[in-house]
């Protein structure tokens, strides 16, 4: 093909939903073999173009090119027929179907009824690329990473000639992310185009050669993301530099010893810091003792032998790669599972190893899931009725009743102080970006002030602006004496965000070290079951 005709080529695309911009005369081309970047903040568009390009949403005007020829997509199955595959940042997966299943769902009818043909080609995808996926697991059973593996794997199946990935290594590991982009590079090699959206920076700098940037659903720049600092891209997608309070905060430097980040920085998260009151830490309010737990489904992990303490004002950080045990963990101390015994879990002075959610949520535990759409939020009901779910304590009832009033100004505070894009309180959930809707969910978590926040990767899918203001707001809550629990799989964040870190493997847990005391090849280590004693 001539390398003059550009892969795809978007003119002039438009979208609006309910009076609120989208996409405002969008134009972008995609060239053979490139990585291209899609910059913005949270609800800058860029999940509205990627669902537009791969069929998903249908333009109010513009005009698409593929290889040169104008088409019309008007489905997912255009786009696939076309050779377009999407990783998406919300999983386009069916729960009760194996890994197999799903794959075939999306092949000509030729292909998708020989299942023991297409598993074989998974399984050599698998191992060729490191996905480690067991293609017979129904994906209910798998993690948050694990599934977006089985997205991965389902391009890769399909023979794209552009893929798009939204947030592809927001729970990937740092080894992982690595692989990743050895895989990506390999494709782009052989001709593929690929579209990749990402907040970390430092990804983009690495893998992309172009970028375009949105800022309010318009196009405010092109650039190549190599020869631009992470200060210039930011002040691109915000229009303004990150702003500052106070210093920034830690690297994870060399062997855990503090540094300063600054917004030039090429670390893929700006943590802030508000100096740390120096007093050591107060009495034990969440204790883990002697858990063990089998799992409920024949595909999870056991947990064996679980302890771990948190005490008053600090922020405690367990790392992971997907799929070792992080899910029965925070299913075990939300109250989503009930333990063998009340005494294995302590909330201050209260065993409550056999409580409920709620009942754990009355003695002031809070909980942000690790998957927004499943466990977060309803999609289907509105921020105000999302609000309602977990914080109806708030004094938002009277005798049963809601007060709507104070509804809306408590809806409304969060969406302002977490600077959640949004049409207003009334806007269906599932509208939202992921990094908005993310933004909400911390919010309603951290605005009800628990004892005891548990956080499972608290800036997934969010921009650094965004990113900033949640470290901030759970920095302070450590300050003010809450306990914080953050199980992540980002290790920069882990890192720049926590007092004490550990591993989970393979369901037990390691020591837990102050940071300080320790690095990331240690915590690496860790993760992937070495030097546990």
């Amino acid at each position: 093909m001539n390398q003059s005709v550009s892969r795809l080529e978007v003119r002039s695309i438009n979208k609006s939903y309910s009076g609120c911009v989208a996409n405002h005369q969008i134009n972008l081309a995609i060239q053979p073999g490139e990585i291209h970047a899609l910059l913005g903040e949270n609800g800058a568009g860029k999940s509205t173009l990627m669902k537009i390009i791969y069929g998903l949403v249908r333009p109010d005007a513009g005009e698409i090119f593929w290889e040169g020829r104008q088409v019309n997509i008007n489905s997912p199955t255009e786009a696939i027929s076309l050779l377009i595959g999407m990783v998406f940042q919300h999983f386009n997966l069916f729960e009760t179907l194996t890994v197999t299943e799903n794959i075939a769902l999306t092949l000509p009818r030729s292909e998708k009824w020989d299942l023991s043909r297409v598993a074989k080609r998974i399984i050599t995808l698998s191992a060729v690329y490191e996905l480690n996926i067991d293609c017979d697991r129904p994906i209910h059973t798998l993690s948050v990473g694990e599934k977006q593996r089985v997205e991965i794997l389902r391009c890769l199946y399909q023979r794209a000639k552009l893929l798009i990935l939204d947030e592809p290594t927001a729970v990937l590991t740092p080894q992982e992310t690595e692989k990743l982009f050895a895989t990506l590079r390999q494709i782009a090699s052989d001709g593929c185009s690929i579209l990749f959206s990402s907040h970390k920076l430092s990804e983009v700098q690495s893998l992309c050669t172009h970028a375009t940037v949105l800022r309010q659903g318009k196009v405010v720049a092109n650039c190549n993301p190599q020869t631009e600092t992470p200060a210039n891209l930011v002040r691109m997608m915000i229009g303004a530099d990150v702003p500052r309070t106070g210093d920034w905060g830690r690297g994870w430097g060399d062997g855990g010893k503090e540094e300063l980040i600054s917004p030039s920085s090429p670390s893929s998260h700006l943590i802030p810091s508000k100096k740390r009151k120096q007093q050591p830490p107060g009495p034990v309010c969440l204790l883990v003792k002697d858990l063990d737990l089998k799992p409920q489904d024949p595909y999870g992990t056991t947990l064996h032998n679980i302890n771990l303490e948190i005490h008053t004002g600090e922020i405690v950080g367990i790392a992971g790669v997907a799929g070792n045990g992080q899910t029965e963990l925070l299913s075990a101390l939300s109250g989503e599972i009930i333990s063998p015994q009340p005494e294995m879990i302590m909330l201050g002075e209260m065993p409550v190893g056999k409580s409920s959610v709620a009942g754990r949520r009355r003695l002031g535990l809070g909980y942000v899931p690790e998957e927004r759409l499943e466990k977060s939020v309803v999609p289907s009901l509105s921020l105000l009725e999302n609000a309602l779910l977990t914080a109806h304590g708030q004094g938002l009832l009277r005798r049963g009743m809601i007060r709507f009033s104070k509804l809306k100004t408590w809806t409304q505070r969060i969406c302002d102080a977490f600077n959640v894009n949004q049409a207003g309180v009334n806007s269906v959930a599932a509208n939202l970006s992921g990094g908005n809707l993310q933004k909400f969910i911390m919010g309603r978590e951290i605005s009800q002030n628990p004892a005891v926040l548990i956080a499972a990767h608290p800036s997934w899918g969010v921009d650094v602006n965004a990113t900033v203001k949640i470290h901030e707001a759970l920095i302070e809550m450590r300050d003010t004496g809450a306990a914080v629990l953050v199980i992540s799989e980002d290790l920069d964040e882990l890192f720049g965000l926590c007092d004490r870190i550990g591993a989970i493997y393979k369901g037990q847990v390691s020591p837990f070290k102050p940071v300080a005391h320790t690095n990331r090849d240690e915590i690496g280590s860790w993760m992937g079951g070495i030097g546990f004693d």
